[in-house]
């Protein structure tokens, strides 16, 4: 929309808030150090308002959301809001040099954005070095006034947040391993709500504790905010009823586990009909890759009221962690509600069919361990951040900061999930794939097996997507789209690349500005494994990005 009509919105808010369908929700985010305690020993971390996990940001869908974010610690800083669409408001989306030049030590940068078509669970995070580990909360969309969920109401909802912790500062574990250019070390255990739960080196401490009635139903509003592995998450005696992934509705799909890759969310619905006792709840990782990870289970306790604290836990198993079986059952049970209210509009006439191989690499490097520095790619092209955002760079045409020859497809196609490559080593640069606005775009992602094979959870920023589908082995562009799901596939803003498989998705560039498109991994992240898309400006008068605002920050 015009900038005019825009603040003509805000102040019909601020002056007639009981006469519109919308509110101005102001937050200020003040970015500390806080001691914390965790695993039997301390250190300070980064955190917003000194809480880990951080606050939650509440909105009804069409809200403005304005957060004030005051930078208090050592470390440049920018914070991402998961999910949200940011329709024509790139200048708040928060990938630093993708979007904004970071917010430096003592100053500060209000996100101004306004949450359109949306409603569900997304999420915040820092988007800069890896001070998302504790810099991350929840974002509630709730409906607009008057607007039903699409399933019974539950009795209460609540907030679950899987993480991960290292005893070590998480800066200066990265920082090692770019040095070495080895992988970095795993986390010494995951987190519910913060909290691992009692474990073998420290069975003193306590877990998160979820209190619930008998007979009610609760939502639970599932995040991965782990830095660098996928979960499976259960609760022992309970079944769970999935009916929203990335804030769109889902077809309720009834289980005992879900899986949930970092990025994503997932709502869920739990009955309390045990009557009494408690119940173990657990986040453990699912890796089908040789890779080293954090085996640690994170749990937390299902607590019926009423019941003693003194009673006996009543546990349940988790998959074992390559239990390839349990997560593509669920991953591909997934379906859009796509009813009446809630259609799916999957783009059926595509204007770019792109193929995009992701996966590792191997560079030599003088200084590293053995002589050589792992890396990440996307079609052969370690991404190089720039030194300035991308979209200002993009919006006063600025030369010389990235170029728009992003290959659309593997300039040497090669057998992607073969283990036995020879070409290992990939090319360096910042390259953007250029969109015109409203175009269509098929985008198959292909897992490789250069170093080894791997699930990727790409997340693509300012889109939703559908993933129409999905397979293993290499993408057969001849057969595989004749089983492709254009009816009703789920949609997403982050899915999982299947280790050794690929996964197609579809979307339309309806969001001018540029566009980041990484592995949720950080590790994978940090290595390279990243690009841009570039949307031009549409020919209307809502179809161009709206200017910078006037304190966007300064490299």
């Amino acid at each position: 929309m015009a900038p005019w009509i825009r603040i003509l919105m805000l102040l019909a808010c601020l002056w007639f808030p009981t006469s519109v369908e919308c509110m101005v929700r102001h937050y200020k985010f003040n970015v500390v150090l806080k001691n914390t305690t965790r695993l039997c020993s301390s250190k300070p971390i980064v955190t917003v308002n000194g809480r880990y996990p951080g606050p939650t940001l509440v909105a009804r869908e069409d809200d403005t959301i304005l957060v004030k974010v005051v930078n208090h610690v050592k470390y440049n800083l920018s914070i991402h809001w998961h999910g949200i669409r940011q329709i024509r408001t790139g200048w708040a989306d928060g990938p630093a040099y993708i979007t904004q030049c970071p917010i430096q030590p003592g100053q500060s940068y209000v996100y101004n954005f306004t949450i359109t078509g949306q409603r569900g669970t997304l999420w915040w995070h820092a988007h800069i070095l890896w001070l998302r580990v504790t810099v991350h909360g929840a974002i509630v969309i709730l409906p607009k006034r008057g607007v039903p969920y699409p399933f019974p109401k539950p009795h209460n909802e609540k907030i679950v947040i899987l993480g991960e912790w290292w005893k070590s500062d998480v800066e200066a574990v990265i920082n090692e391993a770019l040095k070495s250019g080895q992988a970095s070390n795993v986390s010494d255990a995951h987190t519910i709500n913060g909290h691992p739960g009692p474990v073998s080196n420290c069975s003193s401490q306590g877990g998160y504790n979820l209190n619930v009635k008998p007979g009610k139903t609760y939502m639970l509003r599932i995040i991965n905010a782990a830095l660098n592995e996928e979960l499976f998450f259960k609760i022992a005696g309970h079944e769970l009823t999935v009916v929203e992934v990335d804030a769109t509705y889902v077809k309720p799909l009834k289980t005992d586990t879900i899986v949930i890759a970092p990025g994503q969310t997932t709502n869920v619905l739990l009955t309390a009909q045990r009557g009494s006792g408690k119940y173990l709840v657990a986040a453990s990782t699912f890796m089908d890759a040789p890779i080293a990870i954090d085996n640690v289970t994170a749990t937390a306790t299902l607590h019926y009221t009423g019941s003693l604290t003194s009673t006996a836990t009543i546990l349940t198993s988790t998959p074992p962690q390559n239990a390839t079986s349990v997560a593509t059952k669920f991953v591909s049970s997934l379906r859009s509600l796509n009813s009446k209210q809630y259609p799916a509009n999957v783009p059926l006439k595509i204007d770019h069919s792109l193929l995009f191989a992701v996966g590792l690499g191997v560079n030599p490097c003088s200084t590293c361990v053995n002589g050589s520095r792992v890396v990440a790619a996307v079609n052969n092209v370690t991404f190089v951040m720039p030194n300035i955002s991308l979209l200002q760079a993009h919006f006063f045409n600025t030369s010389g900061v990235f170029t728009s020859d992003f290959p659309g497809n593997p300039l040497v196609p090669f057998n992607y999930t073969s283990t036995n490559q020879t070409n290992i080593a990939t090319k360096r640069g910042t390259k953007l794939y250029r969109l015109g606005y409203n175009d269509t775009v098929q985008l198959v992602l292909q897992d490789t097996g250069i170093v080894t094979p791997e699930n990727h959870p790409v997340h693509l920023h300012g889109f939703n997507f559908f993933e129409v589908g999905r397979g293993v082995g290499n993408f057969n562009p001849n057969n595989d789209p004749k089983n492709f799901n254009l009816v009703d596939p789920v949609e997403r803003n982050t899915i999982g690349v299947p280790s050794g498989g690929w996964t197609a998705i579809r979307f339309t560039a309806d969001n001018p500005g540029v566009w980041f498109m990484h592995c949720h991994l950080e590790l994978h992240t940090t290595w390279g494994l990243k690009m841009a898309f570039v949307v031009d400006n549409g020919k209307g008068p809502n179809e161009s990005l709206l200017p910078p605002p006037s304190d966007l920050p300064k490299c």
